[in-house]
């Protein structure tokens, strides 16, 4: 038997949602065809899509009015319409859908460096689970306010360290664009997308309330992280534990679990929560603002040492995370170990490519070329496809040229005020203290990665 299966979503995710879905199974069912359709509606995802559901498909209908990651269909094939498309005529869908795939059209990923990561990437976001698929969800949607609103500050730089205190100023402009408002908003964000992970569209009111007020108090990134899982676990017990008629489902979502997650979580964080965590977090900004110099080594050398660890995992996501919650507090060490030990292992492995070419397949020669460019980019991820197919030599490698990266940096005393952007970042005025040393930081952990390959990678036989 054929089987399809399907992802209906529209705007206000009540009521075309479920049409959609409905006449998509009635018209499965009489076409004697296996159909499992996947909803993303005002309670969020339900009937929710597995590997195995995907990978036992013939083909995919998406047929929503927003946006729905494609990214899990990869060589399948897609018919993608409108919500209204499957309300009106599921029929012709399903057939459009089982003639495409008995044609072979496939969507096709090619064997290349940026695909094999790319295909990493979604294996792991696949596995992630629990706690830490919430924090990364957060994490992910907060990393563009951080990205904008930390180059909008370095670019505030270029008219001088103190331009921007003069209001009325293109520089005073750019550091309202991104302290004054990005930066403002980057713990919210944080905090309403956790909650959305684990409670979906009714969490975010609460998260995001929960991580302003977070920000406000000075409890910083890690009250906006409390924050999120507190509204996010309290909105889905709500959501379970809440019965009301059928009359009076549509008021959940939009009225009765936003008040009331946003109203407790919102006085635990005023009252309970947020003083404690304000402690803390003053206490690790003075610990790290009188950081001694062999202090600051060791912290570098962890720093370091953890962005190798998985290139892009959690551990890796734990320092960056780190990294850039300091950055609002205006320490600007660890950031500068942090990318800097993000660079170290795709360009040592692309040195090591060039300079060892006996220890690596033709295929690793040439995925080493585009490695040189991930490197410079601060996409760590571009050493992954060489770590999983030698891990034991590879990590260990990787760790040892980024710690000593990440503890170089600190002994140079170097500062970085941008969250990303590698070396494309590093030329503009005031954003790098001690430039020189930051460059030279980076290329003796390359080499060092590389001699580590060397070392430890045997030579291929013919």
């Amino acid at each position: 038997m054929k089987k399809i299966v399907a992802v209906t979503s529209c705007p206000t995710g009540i009521a075309h949602t479920y049409m959609a879905s409905e006449s998509l199974e009635e018209s499965a069912k009489e076409m004697n065809i296996k159909m499992k359709v996947e909803t993303q509606g005002s309670v969020g995802v339900e009937n929710e899509l597995t590997e195995q559901d995907i990978k036992e498909a013939d083909a995919v209908i998406i047929a929503a009015d927003t946006n729905v990651s494609k990214e899990r269909f990869a060589n399948k094939y897609i018919v993608e319409v409108a919500v209204a498309d499957a309300i009106n005529d599921a029929e012709s869908l399903i057939n459009k859908a089982l003639e495409g795939a008995e044609k072979g059209q496939t969507t096709q990923i090619n064997n290349d460096l940026y695909n094999q990561v790319s295909q990493e990437k979604s294996k792991r976001k696949e596995s992630r689970t629990g706690a830490y698929k919430h924090l990364m969800t957060g994490v992910s949607f907060m990393l563009p306010f951080v990205v904008a609103g930390g180059l909008s500050i370095a670019l505030s730089f270029v008219f001088g360290i103190n331009a921007a205190q003069e209001e009325g100023t293109l520089a005073a402009a750019l550091m309202q664009i991104g302290s004054g408002s990005a930066f403002a908003l980057m713990v919210p964000i944080l905090a309403g997308y956790i909650a959305y992970s684990i409670a979906d569209r009714p969490g975010i009111a609460p998260g995001m309330i929960g991580g302003m007020l977070a920000s406000s108090i000075g409890a910083g990134f890690l009250g906006g992280i409390i924050a999120g899982f507190l509204a996010g676990y309290l909105t889905q017990w709500l959501k379970n534990h809440i019965k009301l008629p059928q009359t009076l489902q549509g008021l959940m979502p939009i009225l009765i679990l936003p008040f009331l997650s946003s109203l407790i979580v919102g006085l635990l964080m005023i009252y309970l929560i947020g003083p404690p965590v304000q402690g803390i977090m003053n206490g690790l900004t003075n610990w790290l603002q009188g950081l001694t110099e062999a202090n600051a080594v060791i912290l570098g050398l962890i720093l370091g040492a953890m962005m190798a660890f998985d290139m892009g995992g959690p551990v890796n996501k734990a320092a960056y995370t780190f990294g850039v919650g300091l950055l609002g507090s205006n320490i600007y060490g660890p950031m500068a170990a942090i990318m800097a030990a993000g660079m170290t292992p795709p360009l040592g492995l692309a040195l090591a490519t060039v300079l060892f070419k006996s220890r690596f397949t033709r295929q690793e020669i040439e995925a080493g070329k585009p490695a040189w460019f991930m490197g410079i980019s601060f996409i760590t991820e571009g050493a992954i496809p060489f770590a999983a197919a030698d891990p034991f030599r590879v990590i260990p490698s990787t760790m040892t040229g980024s710690a000593v990266t990440g503890a170089l940096s600190m002994l140079f005393g170097v500062g970085l005020k941008a969250p990303h952007g590698g070396i494309f970042v590093l030329p503009i005025p005031n954003v790098v203290t001690n430039l020189g040393f930051y460059a030279l930081a980076i290329i003796i952990g390359t080499i060092v990665t590389a001699l580590m390959l060397r070392i430890l990678k045997p030579k291929l036989t013919k």
